[in-house]
């Protein structure tokens, strides 16, 4: 049977306009390219490039404005939550996100999103777990797991003596002020269809004025790892979920109307 060509191309690829097209600074295999792309297709889908200022921090995504085609602004180490705070209070009309590492949100940044939270700030976070400080070395992070090693614990992460993970989406949603807070992952295409309904969600509860919210997700970094992309992917799966599992822990009930 004959096989005839489609009478005009077929795109099979999709740039939403949110994001700049050129060269990337991240590793092979890092996922922080996913999460920028999904959260693009959100503001997209939900009109808010105009109105949309984003937030990040040191870390290895201290460029993530230059990929993004809308307002982007760099805070000092661990002060996104900060930041975030003073420019929707001037500017209550803006949506507002940060785009933070653990090593940045969890342990220098601790103070600042605890206290946002708690205040209940209109601000959505974006939080991306890799379990380690990816741009400065490969040391350990709050997140990092039990045994994990890293080059600041060669030995493996010893509880007894430098303490457990850290899970923020379990200990933020236990503040009054927080309407979201979720975990998901990006090891693969189902987690990551999950994690942008997630970031649909979290923007959603800044639009509708219901209080802060953050999504983490679930990350790689195969270059700190010492593993190739698939096996980053994979040791995800395999040992991270298990630390940090997945779900939801926090949800206003006007964004349980939303959830599709």
């Amino acid at each position: 049977m004959a096989v005839t060509a489609p009478s005009r191309p077929l795109k099979v690829v999709y740039r939403p306009p949110e994001t700049y097209l050129g060269p990337t600074h991240y590793c092979p295999g890092c996922t922080h390219g996913i999460a920028h792309r999904l959260v693009a297709e959100v503001i997209e889908e939900m009109g808010l490039a105009e109105r949309t200022i984003g937030i990040a921090p040191v870390g290895c995504a201290v460029l993530a404005y230059e990929y993004f085609d809308f307002d982007g602004v760099e805070a000092a180490h661990g002060r996104a939550p900060a930041m975030a705070t003073g420019i929707k209070r001037v500017l209550p009309d803006r949506v507002v996100f940060t785009y933070q590492g653990d090593g940045d949100m969890a342990s220098i940044g601790m103070g600042e999103i605890i206290h946002a939270a708690g205040r209940g700030e209109r601000i959505t976070v974006i939080f991306i777990n890799n379990a380690i400080y990816g741009m400065t070395g490969g040391q350990m992070a709050p997140t990092t797991l039990p045994g994990q090693v890293t080059t600041s614990s060669p030995y493996g992460r010893d509880p007894r003596s430098q303490g457990y993970p850290i899970r923020m989406a379990e200990l933020l949603a236990t503040l009054d002020g927080v309407a979201y807070s979720v975990r998901h992952s990006l090891h693969d295409p189902t987690h990551i269809r999950k994690a942008k309904k997630a970031i649909r969600l979290a923007f959603e509860a800044q639009v509708r004025d219901l209080g802060f919210a953050m999504v983490e997700l679930l990350s790689t970094c195969p270059t700190n790892w010492k593993m190739t992309p698939i096996e980053a992917m994979n040791w995800v799966r395999d040992h991270m979920t298990t630390v940090f599992p997945l779900g939801e822990y926090k949800v206003h009930p006007e964004l349980r109307k939303l959830r599709v």
